[in-house]
């Protein structure tokens, strides 16, 4: 299948970065890998969207801190970018609500490029019907094609399709959008019964074919969870995140128990919106 005609995908993955690891990245080029590999889809770019410091997770340190990580974690990246705007918002952003402000930005963007390209006059009224014709013929193949706007589609861990499962989570009219209107990719882990768990979702299970299962063949189990455990005892982290976020981690002594102590009590930000509307 030509390039043109294959569908362009740029991959948006939401979340804490907290810190951001290896396998977070590993994460964008297993994606890529697959859905190049299905002929259908083009990837085009990688984008990492940090939440906003009013998620309220225990231990989530500064987005400020945490922004900066993931740009270094990318410095070197032809094709992964960090975007700020989620992180820089006042208040708890749904991953719907992301999603959505991603596909209007590529929607903008390709209806002023639209707008730039040059157009032909069209032939003039004394013109004979064969002389229209030939120039109508050299206009299609001079004029550009309008082309497809990508689709943003939703990378993830195993861990986010499951957690679709825990009550007043996630609304279940997003949870449809999500899965209807963008799509899925899940790199899932070893241990992780995706397929099982879609099969037990009426909503997962209607749109599944917009979701991608990408099988994790080289396991690794990095998580930031154990990055910032080992960091609390004082361990080596080299080599499970980028050099560049370990030695940022260091000069800023980022994590330690005190950070891990931060929002502790305080009820997630979706768990608290989505509890109260529920109960409203």
């Amino acid at each position: 299948m030509e390039n043109s005609e294959k569908t362009e995908v740029v991959l948006l993955a939401c979340g804490s970065f907290n810190p951001i690891t290896n396998m977070h990245l590993r994460l964008f080029e297993l994606a890529k890998d697959y859905m190049n590999g299905t002929g259908k889809y083009r990837v085009i770019k990688g984008v990492i969207s940090p939440v906003g410091d009013a998620y309220k997770k225990k231990g989530l340190i500064s987005a400020h801190h945490r922004v900066i990580m993931a740009e270094l974690a990318t410095k070197n990246s032809e094709w992964v970018e960090v975007d700020t705007w989620e992180s820089l918002q006042k208040d708890w952003v749904e991953t719907l609500k992301v999603l959505r402000h991603h596909q209007e930005k590529l929607e903008a963007s390709s209806c002023d490029h639209q707008q730039d390209s040059p157009r032909l006059e069209r032939p003039g009224r004394k013109r004979k019907w064969a002389e229209q014709r030939q120039d109508f013929g050299q206009k299609e193949l001079l004029e550009p094609k309008t082309k497809d706007v990508p689709k943003v589609k939703l990378l993830c861990g195993a861990d986010l399709l499951e957690s679709f499962g825990v009550p007043n989570l996630w609304k279940s009219e997003d949870i449809t959008r999500i899965v209807g209107d963008y799509g899925l990719i899940c790199i899932t882990r070893a241990g992780n019964d995706a397929e099982k768990f879609i099969y037990e979702s009426d909503a997962l299970w209607k749109h599944r074919n917009n979701i991608h299962l990408v099988n994790e063949w080289i396991t690794n189990d990095i998580s930031s969870t154990k990055i910032r455990r080992a960091l609390r005892r004082g361990q080596s982290i080299r080599y499970l995140v980028p050099d560049l976020v370990r030695e940022y981690i260091e000069k800023h002594d980022l994590y330690s128990p005190e950070s891990e102590e931060r929002n502790v009590g305080v009820v997630l930000a979706p768990l608290q919106k989505n509890t109260a509307e529920a109960n409203s």
